[in-house]
C-alpha cells in the first residue's frame, strides 16, 4: 500500500494532461453546418435528461477555443485530449464533408501546437450521427465501415500534426448505456442490440486503426476503454457469478479481443449472446495491434445478486460513487500481468463533488477533489513501480460540462464554469494540479487554498 502522506516522484518525460470530450464542452449544435447527434436527439425527449437541459451551449468551447487553449497553458498542462464530433464533420454520418466543421478542429489543433501542448484526440466519444441512428446506428454493421470513411476524412486533415488517436472511447458505455439500459442516446433497451452494437464498436475500432496508421504514422494509435473492478461481500455463489458476469461484460469483454483472446467465453454464454454478428476476419481485424491502451477509471462497484441498491462501505463522490483509489493500480497490475501492452495512458479520472464553498470570485476550494486525485495519483506511482509502463495521466474534467443523463447538475472539472456567464475560473484542484505539472511531483504539501 503507498504511503498516501508521501510525495511522489514522477518521471520527467511523464505527460501530464485534461480531458474533455465534444458533446459535453463544444456547444454550438447548429453552428456552421453542423448535423444533429443521437445526443442532441435524445436531449429532446421529456425527462431523458434529469434536469431538462441540452448541450446547445454547453460551455460553448467551439467559440472560445483560444481562451480555453490559453487556460491549459496557463494551468502548465503538456497535452489535451479531446474528441472530434462526427455531426460536426460529417452532419449526415456519409458523403459530403463540412469543411466549416474540419476548420474548427485544425484551429484547435494549431492552437495547441503553438502553445506547446500535444494534441491527444478521440474520433468517437459517443456523439453519432442522428442520420445513422434513423439506420439503426450501432447494430447496423454498416456503421462500423462508414465509421472508417470519417476517420479518413479526418486523418487527412489532421493526421500530420495530432501526437496521439483514440478510436473509440468507452465503447461499453456506447453499447451498454446507449442500447441496453436506455440511460444514454439513444435510449434504446435490447440486450442483442446491445451485444451487436459492442461487436461493431470494436470492428470499427480495428478497421480504422490501419486509416490511422496510413495518415498518421509517427502518432501513437490505440483506444480508450473504461474499468470498474466488481466485488461482493458474500460468498454466495449467487453474488460470485453475478459479480464474474458484471467483470466480463463491463471489464474483460472489450479488452480482451482487442488483445487477441477473443470475446470472453464464459461471458458470451451467460449473456447467452448467438454470436451472429461475427463474421470471418473481425477478430483478426479487432486485434489489430495498438500503441496504447487508454484507461478510464472512477470507482468500484459492489455486487449482491438480485438487488440495485448495495450498500456502500467507502467515502463517496458527488455521482454517489465509492471513492476506491487502490482500484487503479489493481486494473493497472491485472491487465498489464495479463496482456501487456506496450504502455498506458490514464486518459480519465477525477470526481464530481458538491463544490459548495464557491466565494465572491467563483473560487472553489475543492480539497475533497484535491485529495481524490492525490490517492489515484499515488496508486498510479505505485502501479508503474510494479512494472506497468504508464507514460501520462489526464484528469477528468478540464471543464465543469454537459454531464451526460445528469445534464448540468454534476461537476467534474478543476476548471469551474458559471453556466450563466460561461466564466472560466480555476478551482484549487487545478492550482493543485498546475503544481503537480510542473514539479511531476505528487503531495499535499503544495495544496493551494
Amino acid at each position: 500500500m503507498t504511503d498516501q502522506s508521501n510525495p511522489v516522484k514522477f518521471p520527467d518525460k511523464f505527460l501530464w494532461g485534461s480531458a474533455t470530450s465534444s458533446f459535453q464542452i463544444e456547444g454550438a449544435t447548429e453552428a456552421d453546418g453542423r448535423g444533429e447527434s443521437i445526443w442532441d436527439r435524445f436531449c429532446s425527449q421529456p425527462g431523458a435528461i434529469n434536469d431538462n437541459t441540452d448541450g446547445k451551449v454547453a460551455c460553448d468551447h467551439y467559440h472560445r477555443h483560444k481562451e480555453d487553449v490559453a487556460l491549459l497553458s496557463s494551468l502548465g498542462l503538456q497535452a489535451y485530449r479531446f474528441s472530434i464530433a462526427w455531426p460536426r464533420v460529417l452532419p449526415n454520418g456519409k458523403g459530403a464533408v463540412n469543411t466549416k466543421g474540419l476548420d474548427f478542429y485544425d484551429r484547435l489543433v494549431d492552437e495547441l501546437l503553438a502553445a506547446d501542448i500535444a494534441p491527444f484526440a478521440t474520433l468517437y466519444h459517443w456523439d453519432l450521427p442522428q442520420a445513422l441512428e434513423d439506420k439503426n446506428g450501432w447494430v447496423n454493421r454498416d456503421t462500423a465501415y462508414t465509421f472508417v470513411d470519417y476517420t479518413h476524412v479526418v486523418l487527412k486533415r489532421l493526421g500530420d500534426r495530432v501526437a496521439s488517436w483514440a478510436t473509440l472511447n468507452e465503447p461499453f458505455v456506447s453499447a451498454s448505456h446507449g442500447y441496453l439500459t436506455g440511460e444514454h442516446a439513444p435510449g434504446r433497451k435490447s440486450l442483442p442490440d446491445a451485444c451487436a452494437a459492442a461487436h461493431h464498436l470494436l470492428l470499427a475500432h480495428g478497421l480504422a486503426m490501419p486509416v490511422v496508421r496510413e495518415f498518421a504514422p509517427d502518432a501513437d494509435a490505440g483506444i480508450v476503454l473504461n474499468f470498474t473492478p466488481a466485488f461482493t461481500h458474500s460468498d454466495d455463489p449467487k453474488d460470485q457469478q453475478e459479480c464474474a458476469d458484471i467483470d466480463g461484460f463491463e471489464n474483460r469483454w472489450y479488452v480482451e479481443p482487442i488483445a487477441g483472446a477473443g470475446y470472453p467465453v464464459d461471458t458470451v454464454e451467460s449473456l447467452g449472446w448467438e454470436q451472429k454478428e461475427i463474421q470471418a476476419g473481425d477478430l483478426e481485424k479487432i486485434s489489430t495491434p495498438i500503441d496504447f491502451l487508454g484507461v478510464n477509471y472512477y470507482t468500484r462497484q459492489t455486487v449482491c445478486a438480485g438487488e440495485k441498491d448495495v450498500k456502500k462501505t467507502l467515502p463517496l463522490t458527488d455521482m454517489q460513487w465509492e471513492i476506491y483509489p487502490q482500484g487503479i493500480r489493481e486494473i493497472l497490475t491485472t491487465l498489464h500481468n495479463r496482456h501487456a501492452f506496450k504502455k498506458y495512458f490514464i486518459t480519465e479520472n477525477g470526481a464530481a463533488m458538491p463544490d459548495t464553498s464557491v466565494d465572491a470570485d467563483e473560487f472553489v476550494d475543492d480539497q475533497d477533489r484535491i485529495d481524490y486525485l492525490h490517492d489515484h495519483l499515488q496508486q498510479v506511482a505505485q502501479a508503474m513501480q510494479d512494472g506497468v509502463p504508464v507514460e501520462g495521466y489526464f484528469a477528468w474534467s478540464l471543464f465543469d460540462n454537459f454531464e451526460w443523463a445528469h445534464g448540468y447538475a454534476k461537476r467534474f472539472g478543476i476548471v469551474r464554469v458559471n453556466y450563466e456567464t460561461l466564466t472560466r475560473t480555476p478551482k484549487a484542484s487545478a492550482l493543485w494540479y498546475r503544481e503537480v505539472a510542473n514539479t511531476s511531483i505528487v503531495g499535499r504539501e503544495h495544496t493551494p487554498t
